[in-house]
């Protein structure tokens, strides 16, 4: 059975410790809620960026943890004009 798991880094590419201890997940489904849980807390507790594996093998990443932070001020930029 496939284990999924979250590797977590700085801006840089270098691997961080999670302020947050994930488990092995049994699939990418369980993995990609987790981190939708748990993003805040991470990007908090020092990284910046995640990615994810299959076993070994690299499904996607580097991941931001900020692009929600960006997306937030944008729509609540977008609103406010639209209010205007």
């Amino acid at each position: 059975m496939a284990a999924w798991t979250w590797r977590f880094e700085t801006a840089g590419g270098t691997e961080v410790q999670p302020a947050v201890q994930p488990e092995e997940f049994t699939t990418q489904g369980d993995a990609e809620s987790w981190i939708g849980e748990y993003w805040k807390d991470l990007k908090e507790g020092g990284a910046d960026q995640v990615r994810l594996f299959e076993d070994s093998t690299e499904i996607y990443g580097p991941m931001s943890l900020h692009a929600q932070d960006a997306q937030d001020g944008q729509d609540a930029e977008q609103a406010e004009e639209a209010g205007a």
